[in-house]
């Protein structure tokens, strides 16, 4: 995410307050700082980003956003200029981030360039932290699926699942070949051509550090395929559910609500006539 080199590890220590025997969950003022921030802020990746950002160095909306999806980082943080834009707002009013300076490029709009408060930074800090130590329950739409999947008679579901297995093979392959194509070039051939880099950093091979949330999600990919064709094995070869019982309980849910969906369409034709008779 950083391009440019970090401070050293004794000034780090210094603004922070920590030592090398610091656990920040158990910082006090830490988790107060969290707990101060809204929760919709707390859940905002884009928020966190604008942070990041801005302490890699002074930016500006557009520059931000031009920086995210060139580093691809919108395939993992949500992004959209008009929620960009009210967050930056948000985070300008709460003394996280700060307005720089003001500019102006031909018939272009002016441009604010923000800058990283000590706020900001504290704040990113211990949101990292936060974030890399405690696991969030998330709510994917596939459990969603899953955990109602008896609304499905077992064959369609199993050739659902089929298909799914066949894109996230697709997935797969796709994302791993784009891992090894970024990861074999250079800084200077990842980079903008208006991003200005260390001369140390120009011949050096981009570093997975900079990658590893690709890595995260090929892993989760691999993990959804694996249990996606054991799911269909399980089905079609043990009668997994039991099956039976599946769909029984589906085909009598289905049953069910054809009888209360006739019954009230009866009701309704039964009521216009009556009107029609009336009027």
């Amino acid at each position: 995410m950083v391009w440019r080199p970090g401070k050293s590890a004794s000034s780090v220590t210094a603004r922070s307050g920590s030592s090398s025997g610091y656990y920040p969950l158990t910082d006090i003022q830490a988790l107060n700082n969290l707990v101060s921030m809204s929760s919709k802020m707390l859940t905002n990746p884009l928020a966190l980003a604008v942070l990041a950002l801005c302490f890699e160095r002074p930016m500006h909306p557009y520059e931000m956003a031009a920086t995210l999806k060139r580093r691809q980082k919108h395939e993992s943080i949500k992004l959209r200029y008009g929620s960009l834009y009210t967050v930056i707002e948000l985070m300008t009013s709460r003394g996280l981030i700060r307005s720089k300076e003001t500019s102006r490029g031909g018939k272009r709009p002016e441009r604010t360039v923000y800058a990283l408060t000590p706020a900001g930074r504290d704040l990113l800090r211990n949101w990292m932290r936060h974030l890399l130590a405690e696991p969030a329950k998330e709510f994917p739409q596939f459990e969603a699926a899953l955990c109602l999947l008896p609304v499905l008679p077992p064959d369609e579901a199993v050739a659902l699942l089929r298909d799914r297995r066949s894109r996230l093979q697709e997935k797969l392959m796709q994302m791993r070949a784009e891992l090894q194509d970024i990861l074999g070039k250079t800084f200077a051939e990842v980079a903008g051509a208006d991003e200005e880099l260390p001369a140390p950093l120009l011949g050096l091979k981009f570093p997975a550090i900079l990658v590893v949330e690709n890595e995260y999600r090929l892993t989760l990919v691999k993990a959804e395929l694996d249990f996606v064709t054991e799911l269909v094995r399980r089905i079609t070869e043990q009668g997994w559910g039991p099956a039976s019982l599946w769909r029984h309980m589906q085909a009598s849910c289905e049953r069910e609500y054809q009888r209360e969906n006739d019954a009230a369409t009866q009701e309704t034709a039964s009521t216009a006539g009556s009107s029609m008779e009336v009027g």
